[in-house]
């Protein structure tokens, strides 16, 4: 039986952070800090590094890499939380295609050997290569075939004769990232088991990941660099931690290491926003795609609060550090959530009563940014919450910010969890994650969805392996993360790594890498995608007979080929009044329809502008909507002027029409507003009710109690439809 040697913190225990409730204001931010290098060097090849550094001698002392909470656990409410994001309709199976999916490092597999628990599952790909590092040991695949290259390999062999923590140490919370603008490696892990605590990184010389590196290994002091999560952007390797002292939590700390200096081995500096002990957890953006951020555009950062997504905008300047800067949190609202577990264990498995842990107090990595090529800008991202696993697709990060869409994935009862995230180039969305019950083994799965899909809605899940059997033995430590990444060589192919058990024990786990594509990704620029810029106008109340102003819809084609637009009608009583669209629309070229209202008959009133396509989802549809109004008013505004005050002006009259084809029945006159007082109905002509075509007049006079602008409103309340009419009133006491 295996035996688990805990660490202490002063032992440099591996921890991972929970999340804090965070003020919804943006507060000053401390100077910033910058940390130079300890030292940096030029490696050996990777395969001469994996073979000077021996494997742990004792494979039965597994490490269990505990959590060191930021903030207690939260309690999980008695009652689940309404949730207006869970996902209602249920859509056909994931558009996807599976490619490879073989085992990656786990009990068993390529002489891996069991070290620690839980492997911390992360990976990515490069122009050939998928390199895969866990808890606590790395290996680089051929890509297109699966087949192992190189490793196994300890976590630190790639600092092997660097010399101090980093060569000595490998303690884990590993993240290995693919830099696809210079086609780099980037390995990064800390050094705790001895002092000083270190941030060991690695950016590799070639796209080759067996090749030689640049090392470097940087310190914050007496603090702790936990749970490191590191993004790609074209101005800097941008990094988080969740920093601890001996004894506290101190807070997030979000960073930004030189990348242009470190590309060529150059001295180089990490400048850090050190956050106080109220904000955790922080995510950085990591760049997908070819299209890259504005020149100068910040690096973002993100975590979640109390039913919100919270931003920070890094603008790192490493020839003046001074003029670095971290702005925000930007607060985006979200639908309402409880935490999976309060963030605590809660996880269910078949055949034992031991729970796994949540992370649900945290965003998942990545914060995933991809911009178009129509200039658009998104950064996809998940957590797991009660209800489901959480995802959501944020535009405009650089602007004004916005939720653009939202939804919570569960398709059934059992709970999913340790989710990963991408977008491919033509706009699909990717979810990777972990399933378990009381009669599911922990098992991944994956779903996805096209811009076509309503929005906040993901395709029916697809397995990548089922688990066979439960973690036990008092083990609650799941995962921590696991990695979604997009394929740089034809930006379609998605790849996700996560852990399983193929057997019920402790310590066992094995995890899996698998590839897949969706069938309109790449296939001649990825085919037409129709979006519209409303699904809904709503032209409110408008006279029968009358027409209202116009509005105006944008139909933009986001896909890669040119979309056939072979009609587009308006029904009811809607009219299109001017159009920009062809018989095509190009690549991320957009047209106008613009409509108006013409009621025939009172109340609401119902029509569609329908585009016929050859895009998927055809047709896109628009609803329209307004109300018709049997009662006009003439005229629709009266204005007494200057009056002074206590004097009564002259009478003003308005003219009420029926100019509906039925008899309408008055429900009352009157007035509202805040200076309803000083106006008087004066002389009224109407009765009761009033006939098809007939006229009659209200008379009102202006009396002002006090000077300056008394607005008011007429209102006349009927059954004609579109309930009140209503006329505005001003005048000016003098």
């Amino acid at each position: 039986m295996q035996s688990f040697a805990i660490r202490s913190l002063a032992g440099a225990l591996c921890l991972a952070g929970a999340a804090c409730v965070i003020s919804s204001r943006a507060a000053a931010q401390p100077a910033a800090q910058v940390f130079k290098e300890l030292k940096r060097d030029v490696s050996l090849p990777l395969s001469e590094l994996g073979r000077l550094t021996p494997q742990q001698p004792n494979k039965f002392s597994l490490r269990v890499l505990k959590v060191l909470p930021t903030a207690p656990v939260e309690p999980v409410p008695q009652y689940a939380v309404a949730d207006a994001a869970l996902q209602q309709q249920s859509l056909g199976p994931v558009a996807a295609t599976v490619g490879l999916n073989f085992e990656g490092l786990g009990l068993g597999q390529y002489g891996f050997l069991m070290e620690a628990a839980p492997p911390d599952t992360n990976g990515t790909v490069g122009d050939t290569q998928y390199v895969q590092w866990v808890n606590l040991e790395y290996a680089v695949f051929d890509k297109a075939t699966g087949a192992i290259i190189a490793g196994p390999f300890e976590g630190n062999s790639i600092w092997a004769g660097f010399g101090g923590g980093c060569d000595e140490n490998n303690d884990g919370d590993p993240i290995v990232q693919y830099d696809k603008i210079a086609n780099r490696w980037i390995f990064t892990q800390f050094s705790v088991s001895t002092t000083p605590l270190l941030e060991c990184v690695a950016v590799s010389t070639t796209s080759d990941a067996t090749g030689t590196y640049n090392r470097y290994a940087f310190s914050f002091g007496s603090k702790f660099p936990d749970y490191p999560k590191l993004g790609v952007w074209p101005d800097a390797y941008y990094v988080s931690f969740n920093m601890f002292g001996l004894t506290n939590f101190v807070g997030a700390n979000a960073c930004a290491m030189d990348r242009n200096k470190m590309l060529d081995g150059q001295a180089a500096t990490i400048i850090c926003f050190q956050q106080p002990a109220s904000i955790s957890s922080l995510l950085p953006s990591d760049m997908d795609g070819t299209v890259q951020p504005d020149p100068g555009e910040p690096g973002f950062f993100m975590n979640i609060g109390t039913n919100s997504l919270r931003l920070w905008k890094f603008h790192a300047d490493f020839d003046t550090p001074s003029n670095s800067t971290l702005t925000g949190p930007t607060v985006l609202t979200v639908s309402n959530f409880s935490k999976l577990c309060g963030g605590g264990t809660c996880v269910s498995q078949p055949s034992t009563t031991q729970k796994l842990d949540s992370l649900g107090d945290r965003l998942m990595y990545r914060l995933a940014y991809r911009k178009f090529p129509d200039g658009h800008e998104a950064l996809v991202v998940n957590h797991s919450i009660t209800t489901g696993i959480r995802w959501y697709e944020i535009r405009d990060p650089n602007g004004t910010p916005v939720v653009f869409q939202e939804g919570t994935f569960a398709p059934d009862s059992s709970t999913r969890w340790m989710g990963s995230m991408a977008i491919d180039e033509s706009g699909d969305i990717a979810l990777g994650y972990s399933v378990s019950s009381s009669s599911v083994f922990p098992s991944i799965y994956f779903t996805g969805r096209s811009p076509a899909d309503p929005a906040g809605s993901m395709e029916g899940e697809q397995v990548i392996v089922n688990g066979t059997g439960s973690q036990t033995g008092s083990l609650s430590r799941w995962g921590d993360y696991s990695a979604m990444a997009i394929d740089p060589s034809d930006d379609c192919t998605f790849w996700y790594t996560q852990e399983y058990i193929q057997g019920t024990g402790a310590g066992n786990w094995n995890t899996r890498i698998a590839n897949f594509k969706f069938s309109r990704c790449g296939t001649v620029g990825g085919g037409p995608v129709a979006t519209l810029s409303a699904s809904l106008l709503n032209f409110q109340k408008v006279v029968i007979g009358q027409t209202s102003a116009p509005q105006t819809v944008t139909l933009t084609n986001t896909g890669g080929d040119p979309m056939n637009l072979l009609s587009v009608a308006a029904t009811g009583d809607f009219q299109i009044s001017n159009t920009t669209c062809g018989a095509t629309l190009a690549s991320n070229a957009g047209c106008s329809i613009t409509l108006t209202f013409t009621p025939t008959k009172k109340g609401t009133r119902k029509g569609s502008l329908t585009f016929t396509d050859d895009a998927p989802g055809n047709p896109q549809v628009v609803t329209l909507k307004g109300v018709g109004q049997s009662i006009a008013l003439n005229p629709t505004a009266l204005d007494f002027g200057s009056v002074a005050v206590g004097t009564t002006s002259d009478l003003q009259t308005i003219s009420i029409s029926n100019v509906g084809t039925t008899s309408v029945a008055f429900i009352g006159m009157t007035l509202s507003g805040g200076a309803a007082a000083d106006y008087i109905v004066a002389a009224n002509t109407c009765g009761a009710t009033i006939a098809a075509g007939d006229t009659c007049s209200v008379s009102i006079a202006f009396r002002p109690s006090k000077k300056g602008k008394r607005a008011a409103k007429f209102n006349v309340k009927n059954n004609g439809g579109g309930t009140p009419s209503v006329a505005t009133i001003t005048g000016t006491g003098s």
